[in-house]
């Protein structure tokens, strides 16, 4: 497969070059420089990695010869292996991409990035960017949808497929958990088990009124989201709202 680099990427190392097009569309968020500097860190220390590994995926980079450094990198590194510019070439191949080959430009990177201390900085800067397009994406589809729909499509199946697209990308864009230390998890699992040990049927959460149900799930956690799913007229409403009425009948008692 022969590789290939946007304008946008190869402009970096080529300045004085000007987009022609830039008056005529306009291109989705991106960030070229970030992703140029986070794997450039990545290539001198390979420590970098483990700052963005947890949130951060290959389709997140809006260059097409990035994403491919970045899959060949973590596959690399997760196998213990070193990623540096020699390793990668070996993966990537060394075709001209317009003046200078994958090679050289493995070896630019890798020499002109400074340090690992931005990389999780440059990481979600290339993520947030990520999601932004994605919702672009969503917005597109959705006036395409309402435009072209057919006849027997109702406005109500449009409205609930762009809630779950919705709901996909607000999941995605959620970056905040990763990896935490061991001492904090301990922490945080004893005092679950000293509020359950408090109240009443030693639930962890906050009581459904519902016996079978909160066996089930020690009640409603905080960190959760529960989807209640099913045909109309089956019954989730009322689920839901028998739920409330007995929360805020025991919080009144």
């Amino acid at each position: 497969m022969a590789a290939s680099i946007s304008g946008a990427a190869r402009q970096d190392f080529a300045p004085g070059q000007e987009d022609t097009n830039e008056d005529t569309y306009r291109l989705a968020p991106h960030n070229i420089e970030a992703e140029q500097a986070l794997l450039g860190a990545i290539l001198v220390n390979n420590e970098a990695y483990d700052r963005i590994s947890d949130f951060l995926k290959a389709e997140h980079f809006f260059e097409e010869l990035h994403r491919r450094i970045f899959e060949v990198m973590s596959q690399l590194i997760r196998a213990g292996k070193i990623a540096s510019p020699v390793t990668l070439k070996t993966f990537l191949g060394d075709d001209d991409l317009g003046g200078i080959t994958v090679g050289q430009y493995l070896a630019r990177l890798a020499g002109e990035a400074t340090s690992i201390i931005n990389a999780e900085d440059y990481g979600r800067t290339i993520y947030d960017l990520a999601i932004r397009r994605g919702l672009i994406g969503i917005g597109e589809d959705i006036v395409n949808a309402a435009f072209d729909s057919p006849v027997d499509a109702s406005p109500s199946a449009q409205i609930e497929e762009a809630e779950r697209r919705l709901y996909e990308i607000a999941e995605q864009g959620r970056y905040d958990g990763g990896f935490q230390r061991f001492s904090e998890a301990l922490t945080t699992a004893i005092d679950m088990a000293a509020k359950a040990y408090e109240r009443d049927g030693k639930l962890s959460g906050i009581s459904t009124g519902l016996t079978d149900l909160d066996l089930k799930m020690g009640g409603l956690q905080r960190s959760d989201l529960i989807i209640v799913a099913g045909r109309p007229g089956m019954g989730k409403t009322a689920l839901a709202t028998n739920i409330a009425f007995n929360i805020a009948k025991a919080y009144k008692a």
